[in-house]
């Protein structure tokens, strides 16, 4: 598959609501995950990044997400996400607003970097 078949098939799952399915199906056992903030930005590896998943949906309450694109431009696309949720420890509900930038080698996703 090329980058923009990835992109687009990575894009449609998300658009359906299937993240996890997504991830599974595209990341690399290599995969780093970068984050925007946080005490620890980086995960390195697919341990790492299903425990950062983990993490964060136990402490998210996810009301709605709408994810749009792909915006492809060689080996990297981007899908933007619009979420509504509540941080489950403060209660604090949030509207948030995300860009996922993903590079693709050898046929999988190489490194996620987020930007908010």
């Amino acid at each position: 598959m090329t980058s923009a078949e990835i992109a687009a098939d990575f894009a449609a799952l998300c658009k359906a609501g299937n993240f996890d399915e997504a991830g599974e199906k595209y990341w690399s056992p290599d995969i780093v995950s970068v984050e925007a903030q946080g005490p620890d930005p980086v995960a390195r590896g697919l341990a790492a990044v299903h425990a950062k998943g983990e993490w964060w949906y136990a402490n998210h309450e996810i009301h709605s997400v709408e994810a749009s694109g792909p915006f492809v431009n060689g080996d990297q696309f981007i899908v933007r996400f619009k979420m509504d949720l509540t941080f489950k420890p403060s209660g604090e509900r949030m509207q948030n607003d995300e860009d996922g930038l993903y590079t693709v080698k050898d046929g999988k996703i190489v490194e996620e970097r987020f930007f908010y």
